[in-house]
């Protein structure tokens, strides 16, 4: 991670170190003060921290302060399944250190892990990797998410992360609901749309995995010096799931003209692989010949993204919104919903 992403912590993110690192004393093992906390400004939802002693570092995620809705936030399931992932499973995970439930000592639930060193890539086009690098990182992002699908949730302990059915139908709803919900952040017509639209058009046949829910370069820490992805970060949507919504998450970043999109980006000059390319690459993975359904998988990942932008919308009108960057992503929701309308007009 580099110096870039952290910052002082800014006034109504902060909180008493000194109770911090009383539980920190007496919750993790060979934890030495003193202790200096800094936050990762990346990130819109859960608050992160750099936890530096003379030592080691560490990453503590907490629940952001303020009014919350109430399914919003899972730290505790995000602990759960890194644990699980790195217990029983070579899915690349930081390691899990403490989890507290006592609101009492920093405001919020929170949960502290392991640092990995390494490199985080913010533009999809991996400017700081030579050309001829390239190809090589996709692979590398392609290959961890096909070991994710893969894995055995049962066997790791995670039978019961998620209900095993109608995974796209629940989201739809779930996401629909937050939207409704969330009154402060306004009506957006052309995201109605296509909630609507989704709901009638999900694929009857569904398969079962665990899902990251979030998966793209910025959430991943590569190696520091070979494409090699050595931790994926932010669980917070992570479920049991159909992998090829997962899947069509991670692609999105072909369709986008953002700061984390591809859409316009000569590709083969880049030598970054085309969406064809790399959708087989992650069909020949996982034993596929194709992915079905592909726009409409597309077209709901395009309505979630919305819904989460929607409710970032919401978090400015709170005060609660916790990136820098916030006000920009608030400001996509009508163009998300949009790009989504016209890969459901193509399904």
């Amino acid at each position: 991670m580099s110096a870039q992403e952290i910052a002082s912590v800014r006034e109504s993110l902060r909180f008493d170190e000194r109770r911090l690192a009383q539980f920190l004393h007496e919750q993790v093992e060979g934890f030495t003060g003193p202790l200096t906390v800094q936050h990762f400004t990346g990130g819109q939802s859960n608050p992160t921290y750099l936890l530096t002693t003379p030592a080691r570092r560490y990453v503590l995620r907490r629940k952001p302060p303020g009014q919350l809705l109430p399914s919003a936030h899972a730290i505790e399931r995000e602990y759960r399944v890194m644990h699980a992932l790195a217990t029983c499973t070579q899915v690349p995970v930081p390691r899990t250190l403490a989890l507290c439930v006592d609101e009492a000592v920093i405001g919020t639930r929170f949960f502290v892990m392991e640092y990995v060193a390494g490199r985080i890539f913010w533009d999809p086009t991996f400017p700081e990797v030579l050309s001829q690098e390239r190809a090589a990182y996709f692979d590398a992002m392609n290959a961890t998410l096909a070991q994710l699908h893969e894995v055995d949730f049962a066997q790791a302990g995670l039978a019961d992360y998620g209900k095993p059915a109608d995974y796209v139908r629940r989201q739809i709803a779930r996401w629909s609901g937050q939207y409704r919900q969330d009154t402060a952040a306004g009506r957006v017509p052309s995201f109605e749309r296509l909630m609507d639209w989704l709901d009638s058009h999900v694929p009857a046949r569904e398969e079962v995995a665990l899902v990251h829910g979030d998966f793209r370069c910025d959430n991943l820490v590569f190696d520091p010096a070979a494409p090699r992805v050595s931790a994926i970060l932010d669980w917070e949507l992570s479920t049991l799931g159909d992998p090829l919504a997962d899947f069509a998450y991670h692609l999105m970043m072909y369709y986008t003209t953002d700061s984390r999109g591809l859409a316009g980006r000569d590709l083969e000059r880049l030598n970054i692989p085309s969406a064809q390319q790399y959708v087989a690459a992650y069909c020949s993975r996982t034993g596929r010949s194709a992915i079905e359904d592909l726009d409409f998988y597309l077209a709901f990942n395009f309505f979630r993204s919305a819904a989460i932008c929607h409710g970032i919308r919401g978090r400015i009108v709170r005060g609660t919104a916790v990136s820098a960057r916030a006000k920009e992503h608030a400001a996509r929701v009508e163009e998300l919903a949009e790009l989504g309308w016209a890969r459901a007009q193509r399904s």
